[in-house]
This record gives C-alpha cells, sequence and structure tokens, in this order.
C-alpha cells in the first residue's frame, strides 16, 4: 500500500537538516526545511544519502497577465465606451482559461483620443494585439491599450466572412468584395509574422 500524501503549505516546517537535504520548492532557516510552495511533500533518496525533501505542485502554476505584458484577445462585445475581450494569450504562451479584458474608448489610440469611436475601431470577433495597463476594477476585467502603432487589429474579417487586409492604420478591406472597414489596425512586427 502507498504511504499517505502529505500535503504542505507555504512556510510550513518540514523536517531538520539532519534527517533530510533541501531540494526544490523548499528553503532551509535555523537548521530546519520549510515548505516555499503549496503542494505535496516528496522525499527521494538515493544509495543511502539524506532523502531529499521537496514540494511539487500537482498542477503547474496557471499563467496570469501581467501589467505591461502584451496580450492576445478576441473582442466579445462593443458599445460606444468600450470593448469587451477574452484575453487568449499572454505573449506567445496559451492560457488554459481566457480572462475578460476590457479597451476603454481613451486607451484605444494615443492621439485625438476624444475623436475615438470604438465601433471604428473594434467589432465583435476581431482578434487583437494589446497591452495590460490594469489589473482592472471590482467586475475583475485587465484593463487594456492600443495606444502604440504595434497594438492593435491584426485579424478581422468582413461582413461577407472573409479575412480583410489592412490597407492603412485605421483602414481594412475585403479581397473578395473590395468594401472597406475601418480598424484600428496594429502595425505587426516581422518578429510576429509566420513564413
Amino acid at each position: 500500500m502507498a504511504p499517505p500524501v502529505r500535503y504542505c503549505i507555504p512556510g510550513e516546517r518540514l523536517c531538520n537538516l539532519e534527517e533530510g537535504s533541501p531540494g526544490s520548492g523548499t528553503y532551509t532557516r535555523h537548521g530546519y526545511i520549510f515548505s516555499s510552495l503549496a503542494g505535496c511533500l516528496m522525499k527521494s533518496s538515493e544509495n543511502g544519502a539524506l532523502p531529499v525533501v521537496s514540494v511539487v505542485r500537482e498542477t503547474e502554476s496557471q499563467l496570469l497577465p501581467d501589467v505591461g505584458a502584451i496580450v492576445t484577445c478576441k473582442v466579445s462585445s462593443i458599445n460606444s465606451r468600450f470593448a469587451k475581450v477574452h484575453i487568449l494569450y499572454v505573449g506567445s504562451m496559451p492560457l488554459k482559461n481566457s480572462f475578460r479584458g476590457t479597451i476603454r474608448k481613451e486607451d484605444v489610440r494615443a492621439t485625438e483620443k476624444d475623436k475615438v469611436e470604438i465601433y471604428k475601431s473594434f467589432r465583435p470577433g476581431d482578434i487583437v494585439l494589446a497591452k495590460v495597463i490594469s489589473l482592472g476594477d471590482t467586475q475583475s476585467n485587465y484593463l487594456l491599450t492600443t495606444a502604440e502603432n504595434e497594438l492593435g487589429v491584426v485579424v478581422a474579417h468582413s461582413e461577407s466572412g472573409i479575412q480583410m487586409v489592412p490597407i492603412s492604420w485605421c483602414e481594412m478591406q475585403c479581397p473578395k468584395t473590395h468594401t472597406k472597414e475601418f480598424r484600428k489596425v496594429a502595425r505587426v512586427q516581422p518578429e510576429f509574422l509566420q513564413t
């Protein structure tokens, strides 16, 4: 029968240094080994040496958007004051769970903020590159900005369902119908282009 699993929390004293040597997820202080993580206690010994005491998590930690991080998100809804988005990637790392974000009217672009119209910048379904500016408010939304040339809409589909092509910083065009639609277009950097 397997020994029972022992769970520990950060700061919990596990054993003294005479009973084991510290491994990952632990630290030493005053001759004792303490847990630095919440997780399962593991002891492994080789060749009769002191067992290595470590703490491992059952699942890998959740990646979270941080202030200043570039995120990839999908617009879910818009109104006259802001666009609601779902954050899908932080940098190039996909998230297990999407987070909600908001791009306010005043955070769409750096100049002429008072002339910004959300429906001329984003539409539901657009894929947007944005930067996290705040961890949000009581609704637990991340506040995002696209007020840089490299930030904005990177993928948009026309009303006929065709992926549009950017023709300026504020317009995209459907290659099939040649209709133009307004967007806050991102100037995609070469390192993000896939060949």
